[in-house]
């Protein structure tokens, strides 16, 4: 399998190489230069696996030839044997239409475990076999920076910088951080948001400064390994729905678009979605993309759904290139207009590739903690903020999904990670798991750092060790 950038002047990558990259040297995104299709039947073939076959069967074809069948199986049950529930993506009904997708049960207690776990080890395996060194830099919402962590802390070959928004993340999900006390973990404390610190670790890729001093690795949504891992697990549930004989509909709450991309890649590799709903909260620049095509940037509005609180949505470009034509250098061109106008037009290409899988929705905070007092009072489940968004989305569109087709809303972390939130909805605070729960007695560790570029920039290259090659 060939990587191809979503702007047209990298070269072409195989697995390995993509993994480490991370961002494409013109600035793109990297995406399979086709993609890999089973059919009914194979798919069908795939009912009762345990999810780390399962997971090997999905992802083999995207990772030869890299990693041979038994490497890549090997890995999954390492990965996907240490989580805190047997069926690792476990499927709850809520009603006779609506599901939940439990993808909280990895160590950090949120859905970024499932891929985040699995790109650790991946890093470790191509590095040895490389002989190199690899200094992860990295931006978080609230989710991405301890599952990153919690994957590479303590690896030999690895260093790691995670960037997130001062005072923007929720108390248990900067302690899953910050109390990592690993000497290869740099945690930084941005005065900006998300946005910001998402802003300067592109930048960072594209700076000959930085690069010419660090072998530079992402773990952000931006790496094609840890899209890829997030495929596994529609796969998973549509399975136990009767996929492929029966559609499925998703619900995917979305900030940076990697999520519910995943998603997207599993209906070109078969699996017969019936709607993908992009649920996003008032920061809603996909919503407003995909409904009316307008993809314009503004002002992040802080909200009880921190990791949702984004205005530019990395991961949407790898959808406008494929679905817009594939056409390299055209994207190019419409992203660097973005990028310094903040605004943009979809294509009409753009668009009506779009909303043959796509609709979309937006909850304000009222709406999400009606949906919690929904989840909880109706089907006796208690969920997160971030979830709420999806299942407010998912009834909202519910109408227009056929009958007898379910939806899945994709439970994107646990309720303990936002425990004030959950409590003022619902008057019930949520406990953390017994293997987390001594987290608030744990030490801290972070740097605070002014919101501008050259200062995080100057910051890591006066902390990381130089990881060149050898």
């Amino acid at each position: 399998m060939q990587y191809v950038s979503t702007r047209g002047s990298a070269p072409a990558l195989d697995f390995e190489g993509v993994t480490l990259a991370g961002l494409a040297s013109d600035g793109g995104l990297y995406v399979p230069a086709e993609w890999p299709r089973f059919s009914q039947s194979e798919i069908r073939d795939m009912r009762g696996l345990a999810y780390p076959d399962l997971a090997a069967r999905i992802m083999a074809p995207f990772v030869t030839p890299s990693l041979t069948e038994d490497e890549l199986l090997a890995l999954c049950h390492t990965v996907y044997g240490d989580f805190g529930h047997a069926a690792v993506t476990p499927l709850v009904q809520l009603d006779q239409q609506h599901w939940l997708l439990e993808l909280f049960h990895g160590p950090t207690l949120a859905f970024k475990d499932v891929a985040l776990q699995l790109l650790g080890r991946l890093f470790e395996t191509f590095l040895e076999r490389r002989g190199e060194r690899l200094t992860i830099v990295g931006a978080t919402s609230g989710d991405t920076g301890s599952a990153a962590i919690q994957a590479v802390a303590g690896l030999e070959r690895v260093e790691i910088f995670i960037l997130h928004p001062s005072g923007r993340v929720s108390d248990v999900q900067r302690r899953q951080m910050t109390t990592v006390l690993s000497p290869n973990v740099h945690n930084l404390a941005i005065d900006g948001s998300f946005d910001d610190a998402q802003a300067h670790v592109k930048r960072m890729f594209n700076d000959g400064d930085v690069t010419a001093t660090l072998n530079l690795g992402a773990v952000n949504s931006i790496n094609w390994a840890r899209l890829m891992a997030q495929v596994v697990y529609y796969f998973a549930s549509a399975l136990q729905l009767g996929a492929p004989d029966r559609t499925v509909a998703y619900s995917v709450p979305t900030g940076n678009f990697g999520d519910v991309f995943a998603g997207y890649v599993a209906a070109k590799m078969g699996l017969p979605i019936e709607k993908l709903i992009v649920a996003t909260n008032i920061n809603d620049i996909l919503h407003r993309a995909l409904s009316s095509g307008d993809y314009s940037a503004g002002g992040v509005t802080a909200t009880i759904t921190p990791s949702m609180d984004i205005q530019v949505s990395s991961n949407f470009e790898r959808l406008l290139f494929d679905a817009g034509g594939r056409d390299g250098l055209a994207m190019a061109a419409q992203m660097h207009a973005f990028e310094a106008t903040k605004a943009m037009t979809l294509t009409n290409a753009q668009a009506q590739g779009a909303s043959a899988l796509f609709t979309s929705a937006r909850a304000d905070q009222v709406e999400t903690a009606r949906a919690l007092q929904w989840a909880y009072r109706s089907a006796g489940q208690v969920i997160d903020p971030h979830t709420g968004v999806g299942l407010h989305c998912a009834q909202a569109v519910a109408a227009s999904v056929p009958a007898g087709v379910p939806i899945v809303t994709l439970a994107t972390a646990h309720p303990a990670k936002f425990p004030d939130a959950v409590e003022r909805a619902i008057g019930v605070r949520p406990s953390l798991p017994a293997r987390v729960g001594d987290l608030f007695g744990r030490e801290e560790s972070f740097i605070e750092l002014a919101g501008d570029y050259a200062t995080t920039r100057d910051h890591v290259l006066s902390h990381a060790a130089s990881t060149s090659a050898g």
